[in-house]
């Protein structure tokens, strides 16, 4: 096996080049990581859970039509004059948090949709010989320190790759990625192998994957052979697979919830349970939400 990796991780790739088609027509003009849970874009969740790993550096992949999600990041000049005027100070506050340090982040095109594998090798100059994290912003997940924050640690104590990862039952294993595990101490669990959506009796294992990673640089030069897997795409999992036994490769069973917002359903309970989580809306939304359970 390869030596680990001592380098610091800085740098962060979001995917981001999704038509959304499962949520037209909302997404007919509005880029769907532009949709709000609550009060913020989904964008701005996932950049707001990398600052708070360490993360300094940012590339969106995007493709048409996506302008939005860098333009999120920007300042608003006229705007935010508009607030000084009226002294909204709450206001100028809330649009603090969405500003990036100037050159921190980049953006990449993928033109033509090839699947997550030649996405992430879209950004391969950004990436260079660093390790670099991913960040599905589709994938919501509340939690106490933040999903890529325990990625993060892992990093730091194995020196290799890590990547999420949640139970999920036995007959749904034919949808995801699987882990085939060998050490596992209940939080980390060493992979030996990723199966793509293997049948429930074939399955190695219940757990899989979710969009958070934390990748060596080396996985690149896989995805850089565009070998088709599933879906005839260039498949991120089929280059992850090639790194087991070279580098150190686990999973982490991370702390908190995940909400799929990907789905209508899980867009809908994302919603629900953030503004739960908010003091100033929790006790309207219980009351609210009594009058249609009761129902």
């Amino acid at each position: 096996m390869s030596q680990k990796s001592s380098k610091p991780l800085r740098k962060a790739v979001l995917p981001v080049a999704g038509l959304g088609t499962r949520f037209l027509p909302a997404t007919k003009a509005m880029a769907k990581e532009m949709l709000p849970v609550v009060d913020k874009p989904l964008i701005q969740y996932a950049i707001e859970e990398a600052r708070a790993a360490g993360i300094e550096q940012f590339c969106m992949v995007t493709g048409r039509g996506k302008t939005a999600l860098v333009e999120h990041f920007d300042i608003a000049f006229e705007l935010e004059a508009t607030l000084r005027e009226r002294n909204r100070h709450e206001a100028l506050a809330v649009l603090e948090a969405t500003r990036v340090e100037p050159g921190s982040m980049v953006t990449v095109r993928q033109q033509v949709p090839l699947g997550l594998g030649h996405a992430i090798w879209c950004a391969r100059a950004f990436i260079g010989d660093d390790p670099f994290a991913i960040l599905l912003p589709d994938d919501l997940v509340l939690s106490e320190q933040s999903c890529l924050g325990q990625l993060a640690d892992a990093y730091r104590e194995t020196g290799g790759n890590v990547v999420a990862v949640t139970e999920v039952p036995r007959e749904h294993t034919n949808r995801y990625g699987i882990l085939d595990i060998g050490l596992d101490d209940g939080r980390l669990v060493e992979v030996k192998g990723l199966v793509e959506k293997p049948a429930p009796e074939d399955a190695p294992s219940n757990l899989s994957i979710i969009g958070r990673y934390v990748l060596m640089p080396e996985v690149i030069g896989h995805l850089a052979r565009m070998e088709r897997g599933a879906g005839n795409e260039v498949q991120l999992t089929d280059g992850m697979a090639k790194l087991i036994g070279q580098q150190p490769f686990h999973g982490v069973r991370y702390e908190g919830k995940r909400f799929d917002c990907g789905d209508k359903i899980g867009f809908l309970e994302a919603q629900i349970a953030f503004a739960l989580k908010r003091p100033e809306m929790a006790e309207a939304v219980r009351a609210f939400l009594k009058t249609y359970t009761d129902a």
